[in-house]
């Protein structure tokens, strides 16, 4: 009998901007800004260090940090820089952009440019809610049931909790943070199993439901 792609997937459901695990436990995912370390000075990269030092001793619970590299395709680029050498009037600012666009053309063909994202993943599990227990695995089954909606929005303030602190410690270190909503997530999970398409900036269309 074929199985659904649902059963390949880590994952049960993406419900209110959090990642519903078959264990019922459920995470978040946090959007991370860079920052050029190499830039700084002596002192702002010692202030830096050890303010993240204080974030991750200040952490009592676990979180995981994900880095995702990515080609950068500059095909859409490349056609806009061909399109304004088209329009310009002066035949002096044609053949700068023109040039420019070999340039970046030459660029891409020699070697691959890679943008990075990172991300923070804040676990929660229904289990730490005081006075709910998680209902027991049967064995040989993958799945324990959907956590049910009081349930599951008590576990969700918690989590949110959760990642506001993480956001707070981060933004310490000068970086911004953001919590990615349900379709982000999407996206960005999509990404994992599509990484040819989402190199092209193609993702797909996203049912109305799925976003509730």
């Amino acid at each position: 009998m074929s199985k659904a792609t649902q059963d390949f997937l880590s994952f049960d459901t993406i419900h209110k901007g959090v990642i519903v695990m078959p264990d019922q436990s459920i995470k978040g995912v946090l959007m991370v800004s860079s920052i050029n370390f190499a830039l700084k000075s002596n002192e702002e990269k010692e202030g830096i260090i050890n303010q993240f030092q204080n974030f991750l001793n200040s952490l009592d619970f676990v979180t995981q940090i994900l880095v995702l590299s990515r080609k950068v395709n500059l095909t859409g680029y490349l056609k806009k820089i061909e399109r304004l050498a088209d329009e310009q009037d002066s035949k002096l600012m044609q053949t700068q952009t023109r040039e420019y666009y070999k340039y970046i053309k030459k660029i891409v063909t020699q070697q691959d440019i890679m943008s990075k994202q990172f991300y923070i993943v804040v676990p929660y599990s229904v289990g730490e809610t005081r006075g709910l227990k998680t209902v027991n695995r049967e064995k040989g089954d993958r799945k324990i049931g959907p956590i049910p909606e009081p349930i599951f929005e008590r576990a969700r303030v918690q989590l949110r909790q959760r990642m506001s602190f993480v956001s707070v410690g981060l933004r310490r270190c000068n970086l911004n943070v953001v919590p990615l909503t349900s379709s982000e997530i999407i996206e960005l999970l999509w990404s994992f199993y599509h990484p040819n398409s989402s190199e092209l900036g193609f993702y797909p269309s996203i049912m109305p439901e799925l976003l509730k």
